[in-house]
């Protein structure tokens, strides 16, 4: 039987990292926003770089903060977290807090990548 202490470091690790992936998005939303003021930048191009944005951030928070066993599950619950917080702070932001299946699309190719990324976070050699 597990005791509430791996729980709570498994519940943690999964906090942290979705966590970190929000602030990354954060940051990188707000450079986006910068890049886009001072330049002329296609709006076509919003959409493609804001999921990469995404994807990279649930990355790298899963990459730094999940261990031990069960990463696809972690990362999966840490990606499902990132994007549900991501997309009430975003919406709150921006004022519309509207659902489509683009959204659907979204929770689950960060979910996806979140299940891979911590599949490979596992499985790396750290010091």
């Amino acid at each position: 039987m597990q005791n509430e202490t791996s729980v709570g470091n498994r519940l943690f690790e999964v906090l942290k990292a979705a966590g970190l992936a929000l602030g990354i998005a954060f940051l990188g939303i707000v450079i986006l926003a910068g890049i886009l003021r001072s330049t002329s930048l296609s709006e076509r191009w919003i959409y493609p770089i804001n999921q990469t944005l995404k994807l990279v951030s649930i990355a790298v928070g899963v990459l730094v903060f999940v261990r031990g066993e069960k990463g696809f599950l972690k990362g999966g619950i840490a990606a499902l977290l990132f994007t549900a917080l991501s997309y009430l702070t975003f919406s709150a932001i921006g004022g519309d807090f509207s659902l489509g299946w683009i959204a659907v699309i979204e929770v689950v190719l960060s979910v996806t990548a979140g299940v891979i990324f911590g599949a490979i976070a596992v499985n790396l050699k750290r010091n």
